[in-house]
């Protein structure tokens, strides 16, 4: 009976390296979204940047960080191992937050920008890697889930933290105090996480990514397409804002859209373990599926909701599920279809055609709303987040996942 109680204990998917990397995306993502939710007020009101300053540091931070997603996976392949470069880039992410403080102008909020999606981008491919590589293959879906669930829980009690504080001490001082969950993370990933030493990979970046499997290879076609179309959520905060702002005036609209947004992120929280379950018991494609299927018609339900409170507050619970079901059923699909000895180069090119996409839908969805109207921005997003979700059925259709 013993036996039997111990067996069960090494077969639970809850393990101390799940639950560590878990802890380091909770703390990680309530620094980061500390910091966010009053950069833009430290932007305009403190260092006094023009309008465009906030668009050129997400681009360009976006833009530069996306080399170092591929360099991070390859190179964690090349030494077999994964855990120093999670915690390097922990540790960055953690710092570059903190740096906004000393900022005098607008500028060196751009190198401390950069140098945290830096972080971000060498850690993200190499803990996908380990999350896969520390659990079994029918429990991948759930721990995918549970990972997004902590993540997505930082992301809502950061911004809150930030709101309390702001009524005590000053936005330089925020920055400051995001560096505490920051910290925490890196311990998370350094005291928590126990590693293998994996058989390591030869070749260099491009010929790794040459040599990952076709069906790999081809699962990135939808994943890009999709990636054009998946602009940023901000872009929902403002439409749900300029619809709201006739019937509520600008003030009450602006508020309320920013807290469907924090909505959107409950939402993810209660719905990604559950999609996660389902995906482990279930096909994973055809959930991913789904996922691309339910943005698609986000973007147009947002073209014909018009100002009805009810019907937004559902895009907005949309959202939040869409959300859900990509960022663990795309990662745990991908998992499949890499070589393990390959999973940081295959994660680590993933990762970095998910941010080209995202940056190019931003700025065209941006450009088109702006030029045109936000419809035709939507509708063409719409329309081929929809093609997505069909071209990936069709293209695994004979992949055994």
């Amino acid at each position: 009976m013993k036996k039997n109680i111990i067996k069960k204990k090494k077969n639970t998917w809850l393990n101390k390296n799940v639950l560590g990397m878990g802890l380091a995306s909770l703390f990680s993502d309530m620094n980061h979204e500390m910091a966010t939710a009053v950069l833009p007020a430290f932007l305009s009101s403190v260092l006094g940047a023009p309008a465009f300053a906030l668009g050129v540091i997400e681009g360009v931070a976006d833009g530069i960080s996306t080399i170092f997603e591929m360099w991070s996976g390859w190179y964690s392949d090349k030494i077999g191992k994964r855990k120093g470069l999670a915690a390097l880039g922990y540790f960055i992410t953690a710092f570059s937050k903190a740096s906004f403080a000393f900022a005098t102008n607008w500028w060196h909020v751009l190198i401390g920008r950069t140098a945290g999606w830096i972080g971000w981008s060498i850690r993200t491919p190499v803990r996908d890697a380990l999350l896969v590589e520390s659990t079994k293959k029918e429990t991948v879906g759930r721990v995918f889930a549970f990972h997004r669930t902590m993540d997505t829980l930082g992301a809502i009690t950061g911004p809150l933290i930030a709101v309390l504080l702001l009524s005590h001490i000053s936005i330089r001082n925020i920055f400051l105090v995001s560096l505490i969950p920051g910290i925490l993370a890196f311990l998370s990933i350094t005291l928590l996480i126990k590693e293998k030493t994996l058989k390591k990979s030869t070749g260099n970046v491009w010929q790794n990514v040459k040599s990952l499997s076709s069906n790999f290879k081809l699962f990135l076609l939808p994943v890009g397409l999709f990636g054009i179309s998946n602009f940023a959520p901000t872009l929902f905060i403002l439409r749900a804002q300029q619809l709201l702002t006739s019937a509520f005036g600008e003030l009450t609209a602006t508020s309320f859209s920013v807290g469907l947004y924090t909505f959107s992120n409950i939402i993810y929280a209660f719905v990604a373990y559950p999609i996660g379950v389902l995906a482990d018991k279930y096909s994973k494609k055809t959930i991913l599926a789904i996922g691309y299927m339910i943005f698609g018609l986000l973007c147009f339900g947002f073209i014909f909701s018009g100002s009805n409170i009810l019907i937004i507050i559902l895009l907005f619970a949309l959202n939040g599920t869409y959300t859900a079901i990509i960022e663990s059923s795309q990662p745990a699909l991908a998992s499949f279809l890499i070589p393990k000895n390959q999973h940081g180069a295959g994660f680590g090119l993933m990762s970095a055609i998910d941010g080209v996409g995202d940056f190019l839908s931003s700025a065209a969805t941006g450009i088109l709303w702006t030029y045109f109207s936000p419809g035709i921005g939507f509708g063409i997003a719409g329309l081929l987040a929809c093609f997505s979700s069909v071209l990936i059925y069709f293209i695994l259709r004979k992949v055994r996942v």
